[in-house]
């Protein structure tokens, strides 16, 4: 995914754009005698639709930023970007969708920290009528009409296979992920042990840790699992 995360963004937006853009208004009801030509909404609005990641402090997001940034000029929209301060603030996240729904957006874009957590703001969005795109991470849920992610239950499994060749097929092996509540995470998690235990009989998972996005917090974890399991 991160490799192509300002393409598959721009791609969501434009999808967006069309698919919004292309929904026929309902008919208009029969106006009244008195209306005020100022009431009807400017026929140029531009769609607003708030982009909410996961995080903003790594490069990462700071590039799939950039690129919804660039969508949004390309397609005359106004988006917001935002995500919490840390990877693990769930919490904020679920505050910062609450937020973006309150404003009654055109659509909005997810990322999510925990696949479960967001859906109850999930089931607001659709029965408000607002399309929902997810992007890096899923919900389990089949509300977003869309996700753009990378499969990654199946680069797992390469990385594990790759993990095996580099080490002849057998030895113990520790796995550091970055959540246990994204799907993103899970996926990943579970794609590289499951490889392991299906394929390679001789190489034993030690232990599974997790960093929370934060490369000293991992760096320290390897450390940890190195000192405990020398071989």
């Amino acid at each position: 995914m991160r490799t192509h995360s300002k393409l598959s963004l721009f791609a969501l937006l434009a999808m967006l754009s069309m698919l919004l853009a292309a929904c026929p208004a309902a008919a208009p009801a029969a106006p009244a005698a008195e209306a005020p030509a100022a009431a009807a909404p400017a026929a140029d609005a531009k769609l607003y639709i708030p982009v909410i990641s996961k995080g903003f402090q790594h490069q990462f997001w700071q590039a799939v930023k950039s690129g919804a940034e660039q969508a949004a000029t390309d397609l005359n929209v106004d988006i917001t970007f935002e995500g919490p301060e840390s990877e693990t603030m769930v919490d904020k996240q679920i505050e910062m969708l609450q937020t973006a729904l309150d404003k009654k957006p055109a659509a909005i874009c997810l990322a999510a920290l925990d696949s479960k957590a967001v859906i109850p703001l999930l089931e607001k969005a659709k029965a408000a009528g607002i399309p929902v795109v997810g992007f890096d991470s899923g919900v389990d849920s089949d509300i977003p009409v869309t996700t753009a992610a990378t499969d990654n239950i199946a680069a797992a499994g390469l990385a594990a296979d790759k993990m095996a060749e580099l080490i002849g097929g057998e030895g113990e092996v520790a796995v550091i992920v970055h959540d246990q509540t994204s799907r993103t995470g899970i996926d990943r998690r579970d794609g590289f042990v499951n490889r392991i235990a299906e394929k390679y009989p001789n190489i034993k998972v030690v232990d599974i840790q997790y960093g929370g996005g934060d490369h000293l917090k991992s760096t320290d974890l390897a450390k940890t699992i190195i000192q405990a399991n020398p071989n």
